[in-house]
């Protein structure tokens, strides 16, 4: 294959029909038998031998030969590769999904190389490909060569990878119940994890009484058994005025409050549209909640509009990427919700307002803004059990369709929007630009991206409470069957080791001092708000692509169902928002007070870790962040060993602190994409091509043209 033709599929390699130019030899093939290690409940459903995997390390190709098998729960590599690892070097590695291992929900997209010819595979195939390109949803993008495995392999092996992973599926057929159902007796749960699950009237009245709610809201259990409405969860929040048994007129349209934040945020689905006024009394029951909103704040109105447009001529042009990922306005969405959630905050905390947020069925961007504008208002939501416990809240307990948006059973791709990844990246912008106010790390944030697509967690695999009780037995008829236990991604032990775990805790968190009765008496929660969320149709626009082969399924998942015209902002809060925006920014940053985001164009950064973290030219070997981290790190660990011989001359009891992890000891052997990536390693990840780089030559070449290259650490 010419290199022209080569980078329609996928990479420059020189000659892929060269066992010589991609550094094998037909001689040293020899496949070390690799054993499969499956979880419980894993079955293999079918393998092939003599695969070829291509490789990138240091702008020079090639591959590594072993077997290629698709189990029910993932796609999985075993080649004799593990030598080039140092085995001493400790590995920021999940339990669960090995390098080599992407699960059947991570694939978006099947490529087939016929000829020189790529195609997208689906269905049943008359004709095998000679080469098999995966992309997956994490950004990963594997290129496995098939002309050395023998046609009856091949034949299985790509129809079995389409079908499991394009196929539309049952419910009940997902992994996630086969998982359970074998670990059943084996399942532990992790005493450390405090996350609050928001399952019990409990959880709510504790949530009511800790941000001083109490007085003004309270917990019903009024759809307890999901007898009012199966989207709403069993046990939700409302204003104090508004009866329990009023509640049950809204018949699950409408309902207002299921939840909130503190003092006066509430989050409600569109109303019914009603012909007859107070048919069966719900108009005036409306009327009625609006009225208690408003008797001791004003009550406002913001409008959110989602559009989802599905423009598919992306790849018209290929020229430099980061002109066309503004162009393609997603960072321009994550401005603009974190501008809407500052809006918000400022009618709560200046303005001392009610808002009622209203969406269809409130449960994709009500879910976003409310738990933007909490992270920017409650600092509790900044630790990473009070963010795991807000994730809970407004979007698992609070009915955020994880099963439909991301396009779990592949029954519906128009369903498919990535509304809880945005919720992450604007997260990341918070914690990128006021790193001390977060407990948790970016990686954190990545790894809890990553964990969307692993079916061994109940978080995200459901559209609702009821439905996941319903599939778990607990609502079934059955008494004599034995509920399931489902594992939630709140337990990280699940997939990582306890020093890997070091990496999502931020060593520059700054702790927030306890205060005494008297300071606590004078602290209180202003949160309200009201937005409008209609789902329509907007007209589609073409928009071109960037990084042509390794991103399309990003442009495609992200952008291909774009979320356009995301925020349409209220003419009410403009006038007051640039005085409070500009006000607080001129002061010095309280991390455990108000926190607000940077807006302005520039300050928007691409999350380089998440986005680019397996692309070797992205990488900024021994600088960025990392660097600055590592010496960071060195200091704290001299002040805590100083601190201990101090101790010790006082006899003191105290106990030592959390060890810094060794991985960030030596800032020389790191990259900017730190913990998935290191300088001295094998990168298993395909070279990134572009049109401009197709004749890529020396390093005067390179350096020609540099322009095109970006300070990830500042993206």
């Amino acid at each position: 294959m010419q290199s022209g033709s080569a980078a329609q599929a996928g990479v420059q390699w020189r000659d892929l029909g060269s066992l010589q130019e991609i550094h094998t030899n037909e001689k040293e093939v020899t496949e070390k038998e690799v054993t499969l290690h499956l979880l419980p409940g894993e079955q293999l459903l079918c393998e092939a031998s003599t695969v070829l995997k291509y490789v990138q390390e240091d702008s020079c190709q090639h591959g590594v030969y072993g077997r290629l098998v698709c189990t029910d729960f993932k796609i999985a590599f075993l080649g004799d590769d593990e030598s080039a690892l140092d085995n001493d070097e400790t590995q920021f590695k999940n339990k669960v999904v090995g390098e080599n291992d992407i699960t059947l929900h991570c694939v978006d997209q099947i490529y087939g190389v016929f000829d020189e010819k790529k195609k997208t595979l689906f269905g049943q195939l008359k004709k095998y490909p000679e080469k098999l390109i995966i992309h997956c949803k994490d950004l990963r993008v594997f290129q496995f060569c098939l002309r050395y495995t023998k046609e009856e392999e091949v034949k299985r092996i790509v129809s079995g990878i389409i079908h499991h992973t394009q196929a539309p599926k049952l419910l009940k057929r997902l992994f996630l119940f086969s998982y359970a159902t074998a670990a059943q007796n084996n399942t532990v749960t992790d005493p450390k994890n405090h996350t609050i699950m928001f399952d019990t009237l409990k959880d709510w009245c504790w949530e009511l009484e800790r941000t001083k709610g109490n007085m003004k809201y309270k917990a019903v259990s009024v759809n307890e058994g999901y007898k009012v409405c199966e989207r709403l969860p069993a046990y939700f929040v409302v204003p104090t005025p508004l009866p329990e048994e009023n509640v049950q007129r809204f018949q699950g349209h409408g309902i207002p409050g299921h939840s909130h934040m503190g003092g006066g945020m509430v989050k409600q689905g569109h109303m019914p549209r009603i012909r007859t006024v107070n048919l069966n009394g719900t108009v005036e029951e409306h009327r009625i909640f609006v009225a208690s909103m408003s008797v001791n704040n004003d009550l406002t109105s913001l409008l959110l509009f989602l559009f989802l447009d599905n423009s598919t001529e992306f790849w018209d042009t290929d020229i430099k990427w980061f002109s066309l990922l503004e162009s393609s306005s997603w960072l321009d969405i994550i401005r603009r919700c974190l501008k809407k959630a500052i809006e918000i905050t400022e009618c709560m905390e200046a303005q001392n307002m009610n808002v009622l947020l209203l969406e269809e069925n409130a449960s994709d961007l009500c879910c976003l803004i409310s738990s933007l504008v909490q992270l920017m208002m409650d600092p509790h939501c900044r630790t990473r059990i009070g963010f795991q416990s807000l994730i809970q809240k407004e979007w698992v307990m609070g009915g955020h369709c994880f099963l439909d948006r991301c396009n779990h059973l592949r029954q519906n791709d128009k369903e498919e929007v990535p509304v809880f990844l945005l919720f992450l990246d604007c997260v990341w912008q918070l914690v990128h630009q006021h790193p001390p106010a977060f407990e948790f790390t970016e990686t954190y944030l990545t790894v809890l991206s990553d964990s969307l697509y692993i079916p061994i967690f109940s978080t995200f695999f459901f559209n609702s409470p009821h439905q996941k009780d319903t599939n778990m037995g607990r609502e079934g008829q059955d008494t004599q069957s034995k509920p399931l236990n489902l594992l939630t991604v709140w337990d990280w032990s699940v997939q990582f080791e306890p020093k890997a775990q070091t990496l999502l805790k931020n060593p520059l968190y700054v702790e927030k001092p306890k205060l005494d009765k008297g300071q606590r008496k004078g602290m209180r929660f202003k949160h309200q708000r009201q937005l409008s969320l209609p789902l329509t149709q907007s007209k589609s626009s073409p928009k071109r692509g960037f990084f042509r082969e390794e991103t399309d399924h990003l442009i495609k998942n992200l952008l291909g169902k774009r979320i356009s015209k995301l925020i349409n902002s209220s003419d009410e809060l403009q006038d007051n928002f640039r005085e409070f925006y500009d006000s607080w920014h001129s002061k010095p940053t309280d991390y455990h007070g108000l926190l607000l985001p940077h807006i302005e164009g520039p300050e928007i950064k691409v999350w380089a870790q998440r986005y680019l973290r397996w692309i070797p030219e992205a990488q900024i070997l021994g600088g960025s962040r990392v660097a600055t981290m590592s010496k960071l790190l060195e200091m704290i660990e001299e002040v805590q060993s100083l601190q201990e011989k101090i101790d010790e001359r006082h006899h003191s009891q105290q106990a030592p602190q959390a060890e810094a992890p060794c991985l960030l000891r030596n800032s020389a052997r790191l990259s900017s994409l730190f913990p998935f990536a290191l300088l001295q390693r094998h990168s298993s990840k395909p070279v990134l091509p572009t049109s401009g780089w197709k004749a890529l030559g020396d390093e005067d070449d390179l350096a020609k043209r540099e322009d095109e290259f970006v300070d990830l650490g500042d993206v």
